[in-house]
């Protein structure tokens, strides 16, 4: 048995092959669950091609009472359910006509036919029902080698859909091994100019997965190299995004998109908020990058982690996402080691402690004979201020003085 073949041995897809045997179409697994389940990796998603018509699809799963749903039928995709997982069946396609950004295909029965017409060798496996592997552009030779290569003349695949040069570099950072594939690099730096042309969800979409692939940083440092991330970014720094993959390796944490793009990209808020334009990112992506940039201008230039009073300001101030955020983006800038133990030591520190909580509210300082209003929202943000300086303590004489001394001596004690 080949190690795509275990795919078979779940009961589920025995239940969706089993309902479309009833069409008398031929159905096979197609593309990435082949590939990753060749490659060891379980499977994200398990998609399936079928020379049924969608109708046909559709029919026979109402006919075995299994539920179908037509995500996808104008392109002849039909989503069956089964146990609660989802199977896209999409009917063979051939495409009439491209633009780079959208494609008009027809129905077509023909399975090698339609493996050419995809992007790259290692996504056109496909296997039967039987465990039998098809493989018409040699894409097993290339992911034992770990090889990205356009399917046919890389120019013309890349014609078809412009994101497949993002798409190049992605499947590099995950599958790939050593050098890039010649002519596959040389017509993506060709194409670069044309990335403008696509929706920035689809960007977005393909970067994401792209940050926390194995080889990111390099193949981050790559595309920087070779012009495309001027197109899709404006900027990129790949040193800070190489020096913060180091830093969750050391802390054993595993890669974090949003954090790697401020690390790659965002040096101010401004930057945040153009990548929030360019990469149409959702309002807490953008919200996430733009406290980081805050909370790191206070962290400008430094070389080691602040004190623990400071990093208890920054969890109070900040809470614990952007103190964390801050830390990470401070060690990239900086010229420090993983191995340096401070840094560990403050992540560490914000990791596992809580933020602190202001003991004091509008209605104690009321009880002192405040009344509401302006001066009261100054008075309590003075307070707060000294509760800071004074290292956030929770004794009551020490909460009190604190009091006294923004209000004035009074004969009302406090009481937390």
């Amino acid at each position: 048995m080949n190690d795509a073949a275990r795919l078979l041995d779940d009961p589920r897809l025995a239940t969706v092959f089993a309902v479309l045997a009833t069409t008398g179409a031929e159905t096979r697994v197609i593309g990435g669950a082949v590939r990753d389940a060749l490659c060891g990796l379980p499977p994200h998603e398990i998609d399936l091609a079928t020379t049924a018509l969608p109708d046909a699809v559709m029919r026979a799963a109402a006919a075995a009472g299994v539920k179908a749903a037509p995500t996808g039928i104008e392109h002849g995709t039909v989503t069956l359910i089964v146990a609660g997982a989802p199977y896209e069946v999409t009917t063979l396609r051939e495409d009439v006509e491209t633009d780079g950004r959208y494609a008009k295909v027809r129905f077509g029965g023909d399975f090698e036919q339609d493996a050419r017409r995809r992007d790259f060798t290692v996504n056109a496996l496909s296997l039967s029902p039987d465990g039998q592997l098809h493989d018409y552009v040699g894409g097993l030779e290339d992911l034992a080698a770990r090889r990205i290569r356009f399917i046919g003349d890389a120019a013309t695949r890349i014609r078809e859909d412009y994101l497949r040069v993002l798409r190049f570099f992605r499947f590099n950072a995950s599958l790939g091994s050593g050098d890039f594939d010649r002519e596959g690099l040389s017509q993506s730096i060709l194409a670069r100019a044309q990335l403008s042309r696509l929706s920035r969800e689809r960007v977005r979409a393909e970067l994401l997965k792209l940050l926390i692939a194995r080889r990111a940083p390099e193949v981050m440092r790559a595309m920087s190299q070779a012009g495309v991330i001027e197109v899709i970014l404006g900027m990129g720094n790949p040193a800070r995004l190489e020096r913060l993959a180091e830093f969750e390796a050391a802390q054993g944490k595993k890669p974090d998109a949003i954090l790697r793009l401020a690390a790659f990209a965002v040096l101010t808020v401004e930057d945040a908020e153009r990548l929030r334009d360019r990469l149409r990112l959702s309002n807490d992506e953008a919200a996430r990058l733009a406290a980081a940039a805050r909370a790191m201008e206070a962290l400008q230039g430094i070389e080691i982690p602040p004190p623990v009073s400071h990093l208890r300001e920054m969890l109070f101030l900040c809470g614990a996402r952007t103190a964390r955020d801050a830390l990470a983006l401070a060690f990239a800038a900086s010229g420090a080691t993983p191995a340096d133990s401070r840094w560990r030591e403050a992540a560490d520190y914000l990791e596992n402690t809580s933020a602190p909580v202001f003991p004091l509210k509008g209605k104690d300082l009321i009880a002192r004979g405040l009344t509401p209003g302006k001066n009261l929202g100054a008075t309590l943000n003075a307070l707060q201020k000294a509760w800071i300086r004074a290292g956030f303590p929770r004794d009551p004489a020490v909460l009190q003085a604190l009091v006294d001394g923004a209000t004035g001596p009074g004969d009302e004690r406090f009481d937390p």
